[in-house]
């Protein structure tokens, strides 16, 4: 068995103009003095990070990574999300993503595609010359408008979305491969990939890649009242990162998964800060541990309730005190003795 590593921090929530959360320096050191260990860094903040020169100078990683090293913590992951996001889009989604693109390709779905392939390849490459060997990402979606099979879904549309999906995906887990390095898709809501079945439908069309991998998110799978303990053994050799993120679900006699359109203060799922909700973290750090999961164990702060600050530092701990230091030897050992060949066939009457 392996402990898990940890805790660690997911930035993306945290990047702001103000200080320290508005520069490398500053928020690695913030971060420590919370208590983590790493973090893991949202590749399309430019405050923290030049992708470009991280994908093509070592030199600049190692300066990056030594930084951070020097303020107390360790460079865990790169993330992709909204790069990955613009992969696929469908257009019913085009205004509201465009958002996360770069100005020069907005309003031009095509050129914005051929961008976000270039930047999670760039992601895939500084992660190569920092040594990481997992990205996370998302991946997009050309099916979610027809979730809900009404108005009934025309025959072969899902398959359709989901062969294009791959296709545009496979040039990427490719370059991933050359990399040496996991795309661990958040198995999200909003994403084409949002649970099991689909994350299969997905790998099925890539011959099983290798580089196809998931970040487990416990969250998001109480939200769409799925089994979160039994995914981790279904998906056991698949999961390779881990974000730490409480969540809670109360339907009512008015609403239930869908949430009725109303904000996150108001659904009855919505994302806690850890410990305020109703995610058994005691069960799956058990099972990770059992599983030989080896990886971070990184927090991601959402909670539509508590404070960022306070949810951080409280989770640096919370992390600590479910990290299971896992035994190098059975507790029964002291019973135990030299293999008696001769005594064990006498014990079976043979």
């Amino acid at each position: 068995m392996k402990t898990i590593k940890g805790p660690a921090l997911f930035l993306a929530q945290f990047a702001g103009d103000e200080a320290p959360f508005n520069t490398w320096d500053g928020i690695t050191k913030w971060a420590a003095d919370c208590g983590y260990k790493g973090v893991q860094v949202p590749s399309w903040e430019g405050r923290f990070i030049d992708l470009a020169k991280a994908a093509s100078s070592k030199d600049y990683c190692d300066e990056f990574k030594g930084q951070a090293a020097a303020n107390g913590v360790e460079v865990t992951e790169l993330s992709t999300h909204l790069q990955g996001q613009l992969v696929a889009v469908n257009p019913a989604f085009d205004t509201a993503f465009d958002g996360f693109a770069d100005p020069s390709v907005q309003g031009n779905p095509a050129a914005r595609q051929v961008w976000a392939v270039d930047q999670v390849k760039k992601a895939l490459s500084a992660s190569k010359h920092m040594g990481l060997t997992e990205m996370a990402s998302f991946s997009g979606a050309l099916a979610w408008p027809y979730v809900y099979p009404w108005p009934q879904r025309p025959e072969g549309l899902v398959d359709a979305a989901f062969d294009e999906l791959a296709a545009r995906w496979r040039p990427i887990l490719d370059h991933a491969e050359d990399c040496g390095v996991d795309v661990c898709y958040e198995i999200h809501p909003g994403e084409d990939l949002h649970d099991g079945v689909t994350f299969e439908m997905f790998l099925e069309r890539l011959d099983g890649h290798a580089r196809c991998n998931m970040l487990y998110d416990p969250s998001h799978y109480v939200l769409q009242c799925l089994d979160y303990i039994d995914n981790i053994d279904i998906y056991k050799d698949r999961i390779k990162m881990f974000h730490v993120k409480d969540a809670e679900f109360n339907p009512t006699g008015r609403q239930g998964v869908y949430g009725g359109y109303q904000s996150w203060v108001d659904r009855a799922g919505r994302f806690r800060s850890l410990g305020d909700g109703q995610v058994d973290f005691g069960a799956i750090f058990a099972k990770m541990a059992a599983n030989d999961f080896d990886g971070w164990a990184v927090v991601e702060w959402e909670c539509c309730l508590k404070h960022p600050e306070d949810g951080a530092r409280e989770g640096a701990q919370f992390v600590k005190d479910h990290i299971i230091r896992v035994t190098e030897r059975a507790f029964d050992d002291f019973a135990g003795g030299e293999i008696d060949h001769a005594a064990n066939r006498k014990m079976l009457g043979l």
